[in-house]
């Protein structure tokens, strides 16, 4: 029995392609492919999912001294002269944050190794560079898809066949978190 499956394709297209499907299957919640890369994908997406489970609760939260720029009410950054320069306020700000405990970082930067960056752009400025915003998705593992499986010893996701595709009759799937 093989390890996997190789999908025709060359070992780097084959990596990018899972790489894009996990991401985006975690991203959107479900996918449409084919059976065999579905097959793959779960694979990795449950192993992602199932580090994410074992590592949510391994942090600690660390209280840190901060300075922020101080801001007026259009939102820009206040200035002052300083000998005979434009120098920016700081204001200096306690905030909390999540500390990650050594095996939680481990899985984060694995969790990166397989995740693509996404950006997320609004409808109304679709085409543009304005609004746009970076979504964190190892962060999104942690605090939203951890939590809701915890209770869950594996199969987070579901395979359901739609039926064959028109132009080549491949199998086609549904892949989707439970």
């Amino acid at each position: 029995m093989a390890k996997y499956r190789k999908l025709s394709r060359t070992s780097s297209q084959r990596k990018a392609l899972l790489r894009g499907q996990v991401t985006a299957l975690l991203n959107n919640g479900k996918i449409v492919t084919t059976e065999a890369k579905a097959k793959e994908v779960r694979k990795i997406a449950e192993g992602l999912i199932a580090m994410a489970v074992r590592e949510k609760d391994n942090f600690e939260e660390v209280t840190v001294k901060a300075k922020v720029a101080r801001k007026d009410k259009d939102g820009k950054r206040v200035k002052e002269v300083v000998d005979g320069k434009k120098v920016t306020v700081y204001d200096e700000v306690e905030k909390t944050i999540k500390k990650d405990k050594p095996s939680r970082l481990h899985a984060r930067r694995e969790m990166l190794k397989v995740l693509y960056s996404v950006t997320e752009v609004p409808t109304d400025a679709a085409g543009k560079k304005k609004n746009t915003k970076e979504v964190d998705l190892v962060a999104k593992l942690f605090d939203e898809i951890a939590p809701k499986y915890a209770d869950r010893n594996g199969g987070y996701t579901r395979i359901v066949k739609i039926g064959q595709r028109k132009g080549d009759g491949a199998l086609e799937v549904l892949l989707e978190l439970v």
